[in-house]
């Protein structure tokens, strides 16, 4: 392999990283500095995702789209690289933005079959969600280079490789729509892997910048110059091409910006340059003001850039998944309107709008980051609004980081999982806030904390005296009934260009479940869900195997495994519970016994 120089430690082999897997893995302390603050952290989402350890079991894409700008530019790159590199192990991968594999070329036959029993091919996805700890899929979710050795996988069988993933960017919107890879044997990894495919990457930018017409380089740069100039709204589009801001998709619901995009395409048809005033589907109302592209001798070209100035946010009822919904009202995001959901965004609202710091407690996945984000737009929406997480806290320049915001920020900032802290950090951050208090920060920056336990104690309840507000959100299982709303809100984000529906079944199945993982967890099923069901209605087969369990503690892997394949079963066999049995060589009483165990519902006969 290039370099020919071993990632892991000089002088040792990896047992000492399948041990801290394994460690992890049954949820046992890891010895600091044991393993990379990015893969531990990487093992920490795939926990709450409830990724199998020790399986990789992937939706298939029968038909991936490989007549894109991305693939066309990327092949000769690929071709060139497999070349290159005949006779070497390596294989080449190219991931579009959902991480499914769009080509791989690999000269060796060893690792051909390999790769082919991981699902490492054409039409399966690589997200992190799906398969775990990865260089495709940590590539694409944090938008920089990542390497992955041996044992710092998620999934066991991927233990025995070596991968370097890199994000490509397109060169006109900035944003990533896919990822090279590099993968090779453990034993064979060198320290130019990474290196060899941020070349590749480049390559591939460099050809998809080629391809690009002198009207999106124009665009671009006009859209980049309005971003630099205003904290607001900025929509630039074309005939094909469509750029939004961050702040779009913070402020705007996915309706309303499909609905605004329209608008401007027919303001800049017709070259009507504002204001123009239009209303969107939830309620809300929006002034554009558009700016055409011009070309040689001032001649207009097809599209521009839009400044867009919302009026009024949505205030009552409007058509569109999740409209209506009373949490509306605090957020285009938010939906809902179960009394103690209703109640814990009110306390936040009012929090953020007198300015008073805030700790907000609630389990992973109950919305508590979503809830912050869209009050603060709600009452500061050109205000900066930053996050850091102390499940990054490893890093050695995250207090830096967080004194700098306290010390010099302004608009809103939240610490993620501050339960999660060592006693020095802790310690650390207490002091820090003590700094910002004593300068007057408050006036300028709204201070939010997240943690995941309630009551507190020790140095972690001595920290939240600093937080005036506290408000704990309830666990989904606790507001069910917003199921009605928040599953056409997600579908309708899932499958923006596919109307996709939840039959009756389906929906009393999802209400049935106690979602151990709250709204995250629910997210993620129906991500599962749309990979193989893209139109039309979803049905209870549809569904994976958790949705078929209403046990009210998250499982073990291996019994989460066990569950699946019951499931599997019990629906291969119209929920015959003994011909299930004997398709899984075991006793009927032993699945009777299971089925009651993980609290599995039975399928009808």
């Amino acid at each position: 392999m290039p370099g020919g120089v071993n990632l892991r430690p000089e002088g040792s082999d990896d047992s000492w990283l399948a041990l801290a897997r394994e460690r992890f893995l049954a949820a046992e302390p890891i010895e600091p500095g044991l393993v990379r603050d990015t893969i531990l952290a990487s093992w920490w989402r795939c926990r709450e995702w409830h990724v199998a350890a020790d399986r990789i079991d992937l939706s298939y894409v029968r038909d991936p789209d490989r007549d894109t700008p991305l693939a066309r530019s990327a092949l000769p790159v690929l071709q060139n690289l497999r070349e290159n590199l005949a006779g070497e192990p390596v294989s080449v991968v190219l991931a579009d933005g959902a991480g499914v594999v769009l080509s791989r070329l690999t000269a060796d036959h060893d690792m051909e079959r390999y790769l082919d029993g991981v699902q490492l091919a054409p039409g399966f996805s690589y997200a992190e969600e799906f398969v775990g700890t990865n260089g495709i899929g940590m590539a694409l979710g944090s938008g920089q280079a990542a390497h992955v050795f041996g044992h710092e996988h998620y999934a066991g069988q991927l233990g025995h490789l070596a991968d370097a993933g890199v994000p490509v960017r397109h060169p006109i919107s900035g944003q990533v729509i896919g990822a090279v890879d590099l993968t090779c044997w453990r034993r064979d990894a060198g320290r130019l892997l990474i290196a060899l495919a941020q070349s590749t990457a480049g390559q591939v930018t460099q050809g998809l910048l080629n391809d690009s017409s002198a009207r999106e380089v124009q665009l671009l740069q006009e859209y980049l110059r309005a971003c630099r100039h205003t904290s607001g709204i900025v929509i630039a589009l074309t005939s094909d091409l469509v750029l939004m801001n961050d702040h779009a998709r913070d402020v705007l619901d996915p309706g309303d910006q499909a609905a605004l995009a329209g608008h401007a395409a027919e303001a800049l048809a017709g070259d009507h340059l504002g204001p123009v005033d239009v209303g969107l589907p939830t309620g809300a109302r929006a002034r554009m003001y558009c700016r055409p592209l011009r070309g040689i001798g001032r001649r207009r070209l097809a599209g521009g850039v839009v400044h867009v100035k919302l009026l009024e946010l949505a205030s009552g009822p409007a058509a569109g998944a999740g409209a209506g919904s009373p949490a509306r009202r605090f957020g285009p995001s938010l939906v809902g309107s179960g009394p103690l959901w209703l109640r814990g965004c009110r306390q936040v609202d009012a929090a953020c709008a007198s300015g008073e710091w805030l700790s907000l407690a609630g389990e992973p996945g109950a919305g508590k980051l979503a809830l912050l984000r869209a009050v603060h737009r709600r009452h500061n929406p050109a205000g900066a609004f930053h996050v850091l997480d102390a499940a990054e806290a490893g890093d050695h320049n995250w207090m830096v980081r967080v004194l700098g915001e306290l010390l010099e920020g302004e608009g809103g900032l939240v610490i993620r999982h501050v339960d999660r802290l060592s006693v020095l950090r802790l310690q650390a951050l207490w002091i820090a806030l003590e700094q910002a208090l004593a300068v007057g920060r408050q006036q300028a920056l709204w201070v939010a904390v997240t943690l995941s336990q309630s009551p507190v104690s020790g140095d972690l309840a001595r920290l939240l005296e600093f937080f005036p507000s506290a408000v704990e959100l309830p666990p989904l299982r606790h507001h069910i009934e917003d199921l009605h709303n928040l599953v056409p809100f997600f579908l309708a984000k899932l499958s923006r260009h596919s109307p996709l529906t939840c039959s009756p079944e389906a929906m009393q199945l999802l209400l049935r479940s106690p979602w151990p993982g709250n709204t995250e967890q629910l997210w993620h099923v129906l991500r599962q869900v749309v990979q193989h069901r893209r139109t039309g209605t979803i049905h209870p087969a549809d569904l994976p195997p958790e949705c078929w369990s209403v046990s009210r503690r998250l499982l073990s892997p291996l019994e989460s495994i066990q569950r699946d394949a019951i499931v599997q079963s019990l629906l291969d066999h119209q929920g015959n519970k003994a011909k299930g049995a004997r398709s899984l060589g075991m006793s009927r009483a032993t699945i009777y016994r299971k089925i009651h165990e993980y609290g599995i519902i039975t399928p009808a006969s």
